[in-house]
């Protein structure tokens, strides 16, 4: 009688684990509800790509959080145009979120596929007056919705509002000369060209520099020619730089942001000092001045020296045995409002600089109230070479420091200076600035380094006093070819289309036979 007992009381109780299957799955169900509803809200989003390509710069952060963007009533509308095909859709549309995400609701982002959508597509087609033809995303931070979205231009042709602007998917993609003299894609400059095209919205147009033209001297041929990375550095953070001639203006005209004076080879005249005094002594004049290492016409050395900062005849340069090294390094100086991201970090200028004499907190200067401020210190163990290059290449191994002739550290290579109350709030949209930097071969893209980039745009926006905007620039996104030669094209090809599908399918093989034994 008990063997029968046992047997009856080892059977599992069906009920009872049915009910506690049901309840584990009832239980992990809920638990994954309530973690979706509670990240739903309190999420962190981590980019874990290798060089944070979906991750907006700090320069674009700061101006989505800035006053320009944070104070607006009517958020800035952004509608993306784009085909899912398009091999730039999911990274752009991954960006555009970003924008919306840090602005704190201020930019509205609507995704369009023309394809998948025909009737929406055709009727912002017809709003915008556009033709889908390609792939774009359109800005619209018309302050009021009331404001016509279609305007008339200067030569009398419908155009889109000021505060309509649009961003092509072919002006993010930059290319270059190969070693073959063949034009290739070169870099993806999303962002770069998002932001632009979103200041100049909601600014209704972009920032205009004179170059003067007859007084320069820079590179303008090739694709990559000095010129032409500072005119783009320029461009995306929405100045345009427009040549001019100083010979031909008795004042500089209304409407002008900014003059930009690159590698001067040409001396001033009294009367273009005078015309360039009068602007400076204006409110809200803007400077940017690029002086080659050891050259600066006279008369614009005379006019430098009055604002407190005198270029020196010398080259900057250190010796390491008997090796003389002309490459400048240094830091970014601390405690500048628009350096904060680069403060106390290494700047490096390769090729040929020379120092500056900056004269901070001179009385004469604070009466005028003239001040001048050093932004980027040279390391220790430089100096002003005042004669190198003089002999040509002469004895390197005689070139010593000559403390009566050569100009000792603490040495500058590039400097700010305002005029007028900078620090009092009632005024300081009324003051003059100006960048000088003695150094034009960053410019040069063999030679250019991110963080001189980084501080030409953040001096440029601090210039035109978008000081939101001052901070780490957007990194282009590099495109990169594989060679390959053709036996390794052809291995893959084996590779993917025999080996691989033949090993899946012995595998199978031998786990199908293993479970019918």
């Amino acid at each position: 009688m008990s063997a029968p007992n046992s047997r009856r009381s080892s059977r599992p109780n069906r009920f009872g684990l049915g009910f506690l299957s049901i309840a584990q799955i009832f239980l992990l169900l809920a638990a994954v509800i309530f973690a979706n509803y509670l990240s739903s809200g309190n999420h962190v989003r981590a980019d874990l790509s290798r060089s944070a390509d979906y991750s907006l710069s700090s320069s674009t952060v700061n101006f989505l959080q800035g006053e320009a963007v944070a104070k607006r009533e009517r958020p800035v509308k952004w509608i993306m145009a784009f085909r899912r095909s398009s091999p730039f859709y999911d990274r752009i549309r991954a960006l555009a979120e970003e924008y919306t995400r840090k602005s704190g609701g201020k930019i509205e982002l609507e995704v369009i596929d023309a394809i998948r959508a025909p009737d929406r597509a055709s009727q912002f087609a017809a709003a915008y007056n556009l033709t889908l033809i390609r792939d774009l995303i359109l800005i619209d931070a018309r302050p009021d919705e009331s404001e016509p979205i279609i305007t008339e231009a200067e030569t009398g042709s419908p155009a889109l509002n000021p505060h309509i602007t649009l961003a092509l998917a072919e002006e993010m993609l930059t290319y270059a000369m190969d070693a073959k003299g063949q034009r290739r894609p070169d870099a993806f400059r999303a962002e770069d060209l998002l932001t632009a095209r979103l200041v100049e919205a909601i600014e209704g147009k972009p920032r205009n520099f004179l170059f003067l033209a007859d007084k320069s001297r820079v590179d303008t041929d090739g694709e990559n020619s000095p010129w032409n990375n500072l005119a783009a550095t320029l461009r995306y953070r929405n100045i345009r730089l427009t040549p001019a001639n100083i010979s031909d203006l008795t004042a500089i005209p209304e409407g002008v942001d900014g003059l930009a004076i690159v590698a001067p080879k040409y001396d001033f005249t009294e009367a273009e000092i005078a015309t360039l005094e009068a602007y400076w002594n204006a409110p809200r004049a803007a400077l940017l001045i690029l002086l080659e290492a050891g050259q600066c016409p006279p008369n614009l050395r005379i006019f430098l020296r009055s604002k407190g900062v005198t270029p020196r005849r010398d080259r900057i340069i250190t010796k390491s045995g008997e090796r003389i090294t002309t490459t400048t390094r240094g830091n970014f100086s601390e405690g500048i409002p628009f350096l904060k991201d680069l403060a106390g970090r290494a700047a490096v200028f390769e090729g040929a600089s020379s120092s500056l004499e900056v004269r901070e907190n001179a009385d004469d200067l604070s009466v005028k109230k003239i001040a001048p401020t050093p932004l980027i210190q040279i390391g220790d163990g430089f100096w002003g070479e005042a004669d190198f290059g003089k002999n040509g290449d002469e004895d390197k191994a005689g070139v010593t420091f000559d403390v009566i002739r050569d100009a000792a550290p603490p040495l500058h290579i590039a400097a700010s200076v305002t005029r007028g109350a900078e620090n009092d709030d009632r005024f300081a949209a009324e003051t003059s600035r100006m960048i000088v930097i003695a150094n034009t071969d960053f410019l040069d893209p063999v030679r250019q380094r991110a963080e001189n980039i980084d501080f030409l745009a953040s001096s440029a926006n601090w210039l035109v006093r978008r000081d939101s905007l001052a901070g780490a620039t957007p990194r282009a996104i590099g495109i990169y070819m594989l060679p390959l030669l053709d036996t390794q094209v052809s291995f893959i090809n084996r590779l993917n289309l025999v080996f691989i599908p033949l090993a899946f399918l012995i595998i199978g093989g031998i786990v199908f036979s293993s479970r019918r034994a």
